[in-house]
């Protein structure tokens, strides 16, 4: 069964390691890979949200649950992440700036869908918007390479495409809003 705290443990030696990036990345693609372990350690995700694993300076471990057809705007972390899909499933846009652009506007570049035991490795450089194209909830594992929380970042308008200042508290409240939706239908 995944254990929380070994997976703790192994990402934080993983962050001692040259290529963290890449040793966090296989962590998550070994615990993704038996999804009804992660399931059975984490439990069956009951509400959307983004559960803090663990959180310091250079790491941050998140349990996120997605809500059913939730959409959340073009964003970037300003850090690496590795993303490991669990149950359900995340469709990803990948989205470049246009060179240029003063206000910062994007061009989609590419799509990643990824369904139980896909794992996407993102660079610090990486702006990506997130569909669950599901009508139930998904849950991902997700590891950054900073703090998540304190670090400063960008999101994008969804229709101009303009870049903004990430706002974390209208951010979680769209989860809210999904587990509102839940609990309606």
């Amino acid at each position: 069964m995944f254990d929380v705290d070994n997976f703790v443990a192994d990402c934080k030696s993983a962050m001692a390691q040259d290529g963290a990036h890449k040793a966090v990345a296989e962590l998550v693609e070994r615990a993704v890979s038996d999804p009804a372990s992660v399931l059975a350690g984490l439990g069956e995700p009951q509400r959307a949200g983004v559960n803090k694993i663990y959180a310091d300076e250079s790491l941050t471990i998140l349990n996120l649950v997605w809500g059913p057809r939730m959409v959340l705007m073009p964003h970037n972390h300003k850090m690496w992440a590795a993303i490991g899909i669990y149950t359900g499933r995340e469709d990803n846009i990948f989205w470049r700036r246009l060179p240029d652009d003063d206000q910062g506007k994007l061009r989609a570049a590419g799509v990643r869908s990824l369904e139980p035991k896909e794992v996407a490795a993102l660079g610090p450089d990486a702006i990506h918007s997130v569909t669950n194209p599901v009508s139930r909830l998904t849950g991902a594992l997700h590891v950054y390479g900073g703090n998540f929380f304190e670090t400063p970042r960008s999101e994008w308008d969804p229709e101009t495409l303009h870049e903004g200042v990430y706002d974390v508290a209208k951010n979680l409240r769209l989860f809210e809003e999904s587990n509102q939706q839940l609990e309606t239908t």
